[in-house]
């Protein structure tokens, strides 16, 4: 997992030809998004969800994970606070892993919270759980997805 400022984000590219599309398709973009309810395809392997999803109670958030993909959450408008915990060491499993989806959900807390503002991006690996949308209201968001496979 990292966070960091869209503009560091250059040093990610380095991590795979997938990353290097994606990174590379949000800093040419800055502000001019596709709009929300939308996915756009950037290259094979790695898509992009515009999501304006309702922000959940902490007490309300699951931690999630991914076996296939990477994800890279970028808010657009407002905080996404984001709970995270390693994968590795969750123990309760919430309804089995859903392959169409590509997601599990677990039960376990998130061992850290992390306020992610617009400009910046969170970036989870597959070993990453994550709990994302806490908050309060809506808010706006990109959802980057990039295949590990």
């Amino acid at each position: 997992m990292t966070v960091c400022d869209l503009t560091d984000a250059a040093r990610l590219c380095a991590l795979s030809p997938r990353m290097a599309a994606a990174v590379e398709w949000l800093m040419a973009r800055r502000g001019d998004y596709p709009a929300a309810g939308t996915r756009t395809d950037i290259c094979p392997g790695v898509y992009v969800n515009s999501e304006a999803p309702m922000l959940l109670p902490r007490e309300h958030a699951r931690l999630e994970a991914h076996r296939h993909y990477i994800d890279i959450h970028v808010p657009l408008k407002g905080r996404e606070t984001i709970g995270w915990a390693p994968r590795r060491g969750l123990t309760f499993p919430h309804g089995g892993y859903d392959g169409e989806r590509d997601v599990e959900f677990f039960g376990d807390s998130a061992q850290c919270m992390l306020h992610v503002l617009p400009g910046q991006v969170a970036v989870f690996f597959p070993e990453d759980a994550h709990a994302p949308n806490i908050g309060t209201g809506t808010h706006a968001k990109l959802c980057v997805k990039i295949s590990v496979e």
